[in-house]
């Protein structure tokens, strides 16, 4: 794999994924599509080990995907190209915030941006969804489901929905804990 090629991947990747960590999702997805070194399959269990790793999810996904395609250097050079739009984009706005704030075409695009991060989020959800509960190529639609992950997710909804105040820990080892119980 191309360093170069790789860094400039992840600088569009930067660019685009407005709101956070997880909607990297979908541009790892076309990633997969595009190079033999990323299987779509394996994207739910690097999201995983991303989470759990202290950092910035979008950050360490980039540096998960960066290893799998050219080890350590990869890493390096794909947390680097994630970053390097933003910060650029961010030292721009930071030097122009006074003028963006009383601007109605830059509060315009502002507000646009809320909605498209909201659809890369809503993507990257609906992908795991999928990917978790479903299979593919089932020739018949109760086939499709996987019954053991659709009664978790359904605990899991509960649980989360019931007990808000617990930390997202709890649910993450509870996860990691019934995973491997039910050999999922």
């Amino acid at each position: 794999m191309n360093i170069l090629i790789l860094y400039f991947e992840f600088v569009a990747i930067g660019l685009f994924s407005i709101g956070g960590g997880l909607s990297t999702l979908p541009f790892i997805y076309r990633l997969a599509d595009k190079y033999a070194w990323l299987d779509a399959v394996d994207i739910p269990d690097m999201l995983a080990v991303a989470q759990l790793i202290p950092g910035a999810i979008g950050v360490n996904l980039g540096a998960y995907t960066g290893i799998r395609a050219a080890g350590v250097a990869g890493a390096f050079i794909t947390a680097l190209g994630l970053i390097t739009g933003p910060v650029i984009i961010i030292i721009v706005i930071a030097r122009l915030y006074d003028g963006f704030k009383r601007n109605r075409i830059a509060q315009s695009v502002f507000e646009g941006l809320r909605p498209a991060a909201a659809g890369l989020l809503a993507a990257a959800g609906y992908g795991m969804l999928n990917y978790s509960l479903f299979q593919a190529g089932a020739a018949v639609w109760y086939k499709f489901l996987k019954p053991r992950e659709c009664v978790l997710f359904i605990i899991f909804y509960i649980l989360l929905v019931k007990l808000k105040k617990l930390s997202a820990l709890f649910f993450i080892a509870a996860g990691a804990i019934a995973g491997i119980a039910l050999q999922l």
